[in-house]
């Protein structure tokens, strides 16, 4: 997409270039008005013929022969980079429409319940709980605030409070999905989710090379708690991008997440 709009940029300028310095040229060979001569090339360069003024002069439809030449290649330049933009932008929408479907699976799979589980785990979760009580009332604004201080959120996890052995058989009944994940091509145009289900994989991976989780070390179990504190942070962002998308795009939907909200302690799925 950028290249394409960096190439139409390209074309706008010549092409106008081309129309100021074309009617400049037929005033001053045809002795033209400004309006008759902006008007000639106008017509000329958009194929759409003649009426009320054309060139009379040898040099004047000379002239005439170069600007169709030159101004109707780059009048169908313009046309043509401005309908591939329009194409490339509904492609996009339309991949991002299928792209949040899938992030809308994912935490109905395993998300909610991830997140459930991590902060449930986080000794200072009540410092950020109000930023993940999404409002109807939110606009943009709101959900960047509420973005900022997540980010800025020291993610923390008691390890020795969390049943990896648990953790661990969730994961695993989830492999088969979470991999199916990995293998929708629509992914690859959104980098933190990938992130997330990298994070989210991992630390599957570790809990599954383990066969004991109840006798480790401290340093194996600051190791994982640091694996688990980055998808914790992946997955509290994204599910918060999600949220302001559903917003924005999906009321019914966001309807729905905001009365089945695990962080809200007034949500109720009943609608009163």
């Amino acid at each position: 997409m950028h290249a394409i709009k960096t190439r139409l940029k390209i074309f706008l300028i010549v092409f106008f270039a081309l129309i100021v310095t074309a009617t400049i040229a037929f005033m001053a060979i045809e002795g033209r008005t400004f309006i008759d001569a902006a008007y000639y090339v106008i017509v000329t360069v958009a194929t759409v013929g003649y009426g009320d003024v054309h060139p009379v002069t040898t040099a004047g439809k000379l002239f005439a022969m170069v600007l169709i030449i030159t101004g109707v290649g780059i009048f169908l330049g313009v046309i043509a980079n401005v309908t591939e933009i329009m194409l490339a932008k509904r492609e996009i929408e339309s991949k991002l429409e299928k792209l949040n479907m899938v992030i809308g699976v994912f935490f109905s799979e395993v998300g909610m319940k991830l997140l459930s589980t991590f902060t449930g785990y986080d000794p200072n979760f009540e410092k950020i709980r109000e930023e993940l009580v999404v409002k109807a009332t939110w606009t943009d604004a709101n959900f960047l605030i509420a973005s900022k201080d997540l980010r800025n959120y020291d993610y923390g996890v008691g390890i020795h409070k969390v049943d990896l052995e648990n953790m661990k058989t969730f994961l695993l009944d989830k492999r088969g999905f979470l991999v199916g994940l990995l293998e929708n091509p629509v992914l690859l145009e959104h980098q933190s989710f990938t992130d997330l289900l990298r994070a989210v994989f991992h630390v599957l991976e570790e809990l599954s090379s383990r066969d004991n989780l109840t006798d480790l070390p401290e340093s194996d179990k600051a190791h994982l708690e640091g694996d688990i504190k980055r998808a914790y942070n992946f997955l509290i962002n994204e599910w918060l991008d999600y949220m302001k998308y559903l917003k924005n795009n999906y009321p019914y939907l966001f309807s729905l997440a905001m009365r089945t909200n695990p962080f809200d302690r007034s949500a109720s799925v009943i609608v009163k």
